[in-house]
């Protein structure tokens, strides 16, 4: 394809994973209104909200690859989205201590030419170790994830909160699951290798 990716998305650590293909992309933030529909259940939510961030760019990128990506963590049946801020991020942090939350992260591949795509998503399951608050109020200050669904960065030192994580993808739980998407990019003609 002569014309770059369209990566719909303004997340730095979307953008950074991106690169590792070594392929020409232009990034553009969507506009798009995240909040979940009654009834939507996370897999739902995060699938819905990749494709309408692709859709979203259609007209201003009429004739590309638009890949649009979304995660939403779940602890139980609660959505786990951004802080935002230092109370909301410890009282994630502190809500996640000794459980289980999936993170479902949605990517999807859309031709903006002929409406033709293609959605996957991954699961991620993230055990939680005990955090006592000294651990959370240390995290959270040398590393203020505010902008961070569950309140932690996995590509650094969010990974020392956890007792263990089940993947098929390390890529999904930081927001972009580059297994997939090197899947569903082949089956538009894009070969990352």
């Amino acid at each position: 394809m002569s014309s770059p990716l369209i990566l719909a998305s303004s997340s730095p650590y979307r953008k950074v994973l991106l690169e590792r293909f070594g392929l020409p992309f232009v990034a553009f933030s969507p506009d798009c209104d995240e909040r979940p529909r009654a009834g939507e259940d996370p897999i739902q939510l995060a699938e819905r909200l990749a494709t309408a961030k692709a859709r979203a760019l259609t007209t201003r990128y009429p004739r590309h690859l638009i890949i649009g990506s979304d995660q939403v963590a779940a602890l139980g049946a609660e959505l786990l989205g951004k802080p935002g801020t230092p109370e909301r991020a410890f009282a994630q942090l502190r809500r996640q201590s000794g459980q289980t939350v999936l993170f479902h992260t949605a990517v999807a591949v859309l031709d903006s030419a002929s409406g033709r795509q293609q959605v996957h998503t991954d699961t991620t399951r993230v055990v939680f170790r005990d955090l006592d608050d000294d651990e959370i109020r240390s995290y959270l200050s040398r590393e203020q994830p505010w902008d961070c669904a569950g309140s932690f960065k996995v590509e650094g030192l969010g990974i020392a909160l956890f007792e263990r994580v089940e993947t098929i993808d390390p890529t999904a739980l930081m927001g972009l699951p580059l297994i997939a998407l090197a899947g569903l990019l082949a089956d538009f003609g894009v070969r990352v290798i």
